[in-house]
């Protein structure tokens, strides 16, 4: 058995009568839709039409959304549903990332996810879901799509249908009949100032928006629901918090590892103190931006093993273990372990820095982050702000001390500093200007490169976070310590620059 939906655009009249049926059913809170109709419009004065498109989950064979949450909130019933569990779901908003139909959204009564679960609850007791007994026009089928005699597999049968974002790999169970294909395409979408009944004031966003879609627009927008960027700043904190924390230890025992230095209190001492306390900080960040921060532990002790939110929950655990152990063995001078524990939390350290790519990934809805280069991006990160952080460490020991930063050990961080801010630099190059057929992924680099981010882009994550301390290391500034902790503190910046602007730019395209 294996339920799905089917609209039938030939005779929807966009009344929204189920978009109301499902609210009144579900108890749908205000300002959240679990189904919507959208309308757009093509054609310029006076060759105009308007169509209209029904949104809503896709209840996918594939479905990312169970894939990617962490405690088994999502979970598909025998009969096909993607259904969920408000009681375990912990509102890490990954689920509303990982959908391609932006089906999901997060109940501000109960702070957890939810989304169409096709009335599971009505089907339990052989009725159909209240969208479709509602519908004045019969528009929405439903039905065992396993059944080859059911009414909705004789209507895909013997009519041509279509699906979402085909290209997502999801397998869809929402099947359209003669809907407009610009309705079902959002980048073939843009937004105008005036909707139905009202004129609106466009923010900057918004406009800048609207500038990049109309060249590529097909159709315009004129009704549809307002749509979350799910991550903000608390996540691009937990990037930034967590390269520092990797890399700063991860530089510290490449250097004493493969004999860079002998022994430096920098990379010995100073490192993996940095490491724990930013370390703390990357927890508190993802406990801090869940919807439910107080059910924060089950992602390890009830974790969906094939989500990277579980698997990163792990390494992060570990790593700090490591950490810890090592400042032990330090403190209680067992020589015998020192190297063994440091080089296995080197490697944990490089995997917290990188884990994050498969993550990323794992939100399929957000095509801007699945770049092949994103791994090795975010560990070159971390020798950045792993480097920067170390560098203001000794830059202010330094102001108060009256030491001179010299020495083997500095002019091994300050080649890699160098090395690494290139290498940097060659990869946001990368991501950004590599040529790109997927529209969404180009979209967003646009974004950041000629729309509402350039600004902060250029000035920030290039001329303050990359060109400035490499100018300071090139010169020989770095000898001193005012311009020493100047550039650190430069490219600790732009590595948060560049790691928001690369949240919030996959965020802006829109998904339905």
């Amino acid at each position: 058995m294996k339920y799905g939906f089917l609209i039938d655009h030939r005779k929807c009249i966009g009344c929204h009568a189920c978009t109301v049926a499902c609210k009144s059913e579900n108890e749908v809170p205000l300002g959240t839709f679990r189904t919507w109709v959208k309308y757009i419009e093509k054609g310029e004065y006076p060759d105009t039409r308007r169509f209209f498109s029904v949104m809503r989950c896709n209840h996918c064979d594939d479905a990312p959304c169970i894939t990617i949450c962490p405690v088994t909130a999502l979970f598909r019933r025998d009969n096909g549903i993607v259904d969920f569990n408000g009681d375990r779901c912990i509102g890490c908003k990954s689920c509303m990332q990982a959908c391609p139909y932006d089906a999901l959204y997060i109940n501000p009564n109960t702070n957890t996810a939810e989304k169409c679960n096709f009335c599971a609850h009505r089907v339990e007791a052989q009725l159909e879901p209240a969208c479709v007994v509602v519908c004045p026009v019969q528009a929405i089928v439903s039905g065992d799509l396993d059944d080859s005699e059911s009414p909705i597999s004789r209507l895909i049968a013997t009519e041509t249908t279509t699906v979402r974002k085909p290209e997502a790999n999801t397998r869809p169970k929402l099947h359209y009949i003669d809907a407009n294909p610009s309705s079902l395409i959002p980048t073939d979408q843009s937004h105008s100032a005036g909707y139905l009944w009202s004129e609106i004031q466009m923010d900057a966003v918004m406009m800048d928006e609207q500038a990049l879609a109309d060249a590529d627009a097909r159709a315009r927008t004129t009704y549809d629901v307002s749509h979350d960027r799910p991550w903000g700043w608390k996540v691009s904190a937990y990037l930034w918090t967590k390269s520092i924390s990797a890399g700063a230890f991860f530089l510290g025992a490449v250097a004493i590892v493969f004999g860079f230095v002998r022994s430096y209190w920098l990379f010995e001492a100073a490192a993996p103190i940095i490491s724990l306390v930013f370390l703390a900080a990357t927890v508190a960040l993802l406990a801090f931006d869940l919807k439910r921060p107080e059910r924060f532990l089950r992602i390890l002790l009830m974790p969906q093993w094939r989500s990277w939110l579980v698997i990163g929950g792990y390494v992060l655990v570990i790593y700090g273990g490591l950490l810890a152990a090592w400042v032990g063995v330090r403190l209680i001078a067992i020589p015998a372990l020192e190297k063994p524990l440091m080089i296995l939390a080197a490697l944990f350290a490089a995997m917290s820095a990188v884990y994050s790519a498969f993550l990323f990934r794992q939100a399929r809805g957000r095509v801007f982050w699945h770049s092949p280069l994103t791994p090795l991006h975010l560990l070159v990160q971390a020798m950045v702000a792993g480097a920067a952080a170390l560098m203001l460490v000794a830059a202010i020991d330094s102001a108060i001390g009256g030491s001179h930063l010299l020495g083997t050990g500095w002019s091994f961080l300050t080649y890699e500093f160098a090395g690494a801010l290139v290498a940097n630099g060659v990869l946001i190059a990368g991501e950004l200007f590599i040529p790109e057929e997927n529209i969404e992924k180009a979209r967003a680099a646009r974004l950041i490169t000629r729309g509402i981010f350039k600004k902060i882009f250029w000035g920030g994550a290039i001329v303050v976070g990359t060109v400035a301390p490499l100018l300071i290391l090139v010169s020989g500034g770095a000898g001193s310590w005012p311009l020493a902790g100047l550039g650190s503190l430069c490219a600790l910046a732009g590595v948060f620059v560049w790691e928001h602007l690369w949240v919030q730019a996959g965020q802006a395209v829109p998904l339905s």
